[in-house]
């Protein structure tokens, strides 16, 4: 029997300027979606009576509300699989908020309409009453923990395991698009292709290697792989999170264990000696209440956040990414007098002399 796939929605392709240097590309590729280290991800489950989709009802001109909250069993689950990437000790915190504003990740139940997530940063773009990620079925039952495992396995900008180039999978197209039509996915043909079939690109999957006991692969039937051999009978996943998921997470989100960030001085800038890939940390502490901008210089693609350090606790203030542009990051921002700020940068790529710097003014 076909198991219930995670179902993600097409997007556009990036489009990148003309004319970038392959190694741009790729580094652009592969970091676009990813957090910068050190973001803690505040998630929120729809709890109202109008939280949900509105939806057709067959044979009428009618619609009716379809609800987004989910029952207290199926966010225990969800609130334990938060637990479970944490305490790989990564440096990406999770905190449940219960003020849907305050949330990055905005959780719904909506029974019927997949699973999903938005992959990755891509979750800042729907608008605050919109979900960031649905579960569409029991997570309870036996075996679908996973789901949840899966869904933020994306919310981290993972991606699937079976649309990595490097796993050399060829299809049986006919027969994965006759599976996923019928129970109980209902799929189209495109939107098989997107999840299934359609080859990502080799920057931006989650390792130079196929990982078939992924998290983020799929568990398929027999007869729809034709190669390799040994996967004719199917593919069978575990259900946890493998070793090459642990590895791939705390690649991308090494451990906080580091000192306090150097204070990054107001009119004064800061060199950057990072590879691809690589951050660098600074606290600001403002001296008077006003807008401020903070912004990096030099030949480079990076991501520029900055944060308020609020109970504690660093909460998204403001980000700006310049990757794939010859304009550098620039933000501007309030920032007031007593409190503290932390300014992530994450590089891309270098290029030209690769010389970068960043400072707060």
């Amino acid at each position: 029997m076909t198991a219930h796939y995670c179902s993600l929605a097409q997007q556009p392709a990036p489009a990148f300027a003309p004319g970038l240097a392959a190694e741009r590309v790729g580094a652009l590729m592969g970091g676009r979606r990813m957090w910068v280290n050190g973001t803690v991800l505040h998630y929120y489950f729809f709890d109202g009576d109008t939280d949900g989709s509105v939806i057709p009802v067959p044979g009428s001109a009618g619609t009716r509300r379809v609800s987004w909250v989910g029952g207290r069993a199926q966010r225990d689950v969800v609130r334990d699989c938060f637990r479970e990437w944490r305490d790989l000790g990564i440096g990406i915190g999770f905190t449940e908020v219960f003020d849907r504003s305050e949330a990055e990740l905005r959780i719904g139940f909506q029974q019927g309409d997949g699973s999903w997530s938005a992959v990755g940063r891509d979750a800042l773009l729907p608008g605050l009453h919109e979900r960031t990620m649905n579960f569409g079925w029991d997570l309870t039952a036996p075996g679908e923990r996973a789901t949840a495992l899966h869904e933020i396995g994306h919310a981290l900008g993972m991606q699937h395991e079976h649309q990595s180039p490097f796993a050399g999978i060829h299809w049986d197209d006919e027969a994965v698009y006759a599976d996923l039509a019928g129970p109980p996915n209902f799929w189209s043909r495109d939107r098989t292709f997107f999840n299934i079939l359609r080859k990502l690109d080799p920057a931006e999957v989650n390792g130079s290697v196929w990982d078939p006991q992924s998290v983020m692969e799929y568990p398929f039937a027999a007869g729809l792989i034709l190669e390799p051999e040994q996967f004719r009978g199917g593919v069978h996943t575990p259900g946890g999170l493998s070793a090459l998921d642990k590895e791939f997470a705390l690649r991308w989100y090494p451990p906080l264990d580091t000192p306090r960030p150097p204070a990054l001085t107001p009119f004064r800038s800061a060199a950057l000696s990072l590879g691809p890939g690589e951050q660098a940390d600074f606290t600001v502490e403002p001296s008077e209440t006003r807008e401020y901008a903070v912004g990096t210089f030099g030949a480079s693609d990076s991501v520029v956040v900055v944060f308020e350090e609020r109970d504690g606790e660093p909460r998204f203030l403001a980000g700006r990414d310049d990757g794939g542009t010859e304009h550098n990051a620039t933000i501007r921002a309030r920032l007031v007098r007593g409190r503290r700020y932390f300014v992530r940068v994450r590089l891309y790529s270098g290029w030209g002399s690769g010389e970068t710097a960043v400072m707060c003014w």
